[in-house]
């Protein structure tokens, strides 16, 4: 049965880590379901419109696998504003279901309060999140059930270790061939 993925899209995403997590989770044969707050088309932080599968409030979390929260500015403020978000954030959590998040949006997993004590964000946002447990020099960092990512230039890394976690480090790995970050 294949593994589902909601991805949240909030006006203001970041574009790169939206669509990196979306392709490589879909290139691993992942369900990913693109779900908008507000409209079925949302505007990225860049102005690149991307058409979601789905409102966010129109799903059933209890179908899905992982949330994967996009960075980007006001993107990852306004997930951490959403109250759908919030709250499908802290039921994931208490399921011990996956959650992601990369660049600001680890904001969002700490105003939901599900935020481990371990994490890393886009360098300097950790003053907004919280300095205590910002680590700077990793890439992508995993502690229990929440995985978070820097930005923009970690997405690929970030999606690839999402893969891993729902499927295996074997078709990570050959994902990882396939788009050329190793050889």
């Amino acid at each position: 049965m294949s593994k589902k993925v909601i991805v949240p899209l909030a006006e203001g995403f970041e574009e790169i880590e939206a669509l990196s997590i979306v392709d490589i989770l879909r290139r691993a044969g992942i369900e990913v379901v693109m779900a908008g707050l507000e409209s079925l088309h949302v505007k990225g932080a860049h102005g690149v419109t991307v058409v979601a599968d789905a409102l966010l409030k129109e799903l059933d979390g209890n179908r899905f696998d992982m949330i994967a929260l996009p960075g980007g500015l006001p993107g990852a403020t306004n997930l951490a504003a959403d109250q759908n978000v919030q709250a499908l954030l802290k039921a994931f959590d208490a399921k011990g279901k996956a959650i992601a998040a990369i660049c600001a949006a680890p904001y969002a997993l700490k105003t939901a309060g599900v935020l481990k004590n371990t994490y890393t964000c886009y360098p300097g946002f950790q003053a907004k999140i919280g300095a205590e447990g910002y680590t700077a020099n990793a890439k992508v960092i995993k502690e229990g059930n929440v995985t978070t990512s820097q930005g923009p230039s970690t997405a690929m890394l970030f999606a690839l270790s999402l893969v891993e976690e729902l499927c295996s480090k074997n078709v990570a790995d050959a994902l990882a061939k396939d788009l050329l970050i190793v050889s």
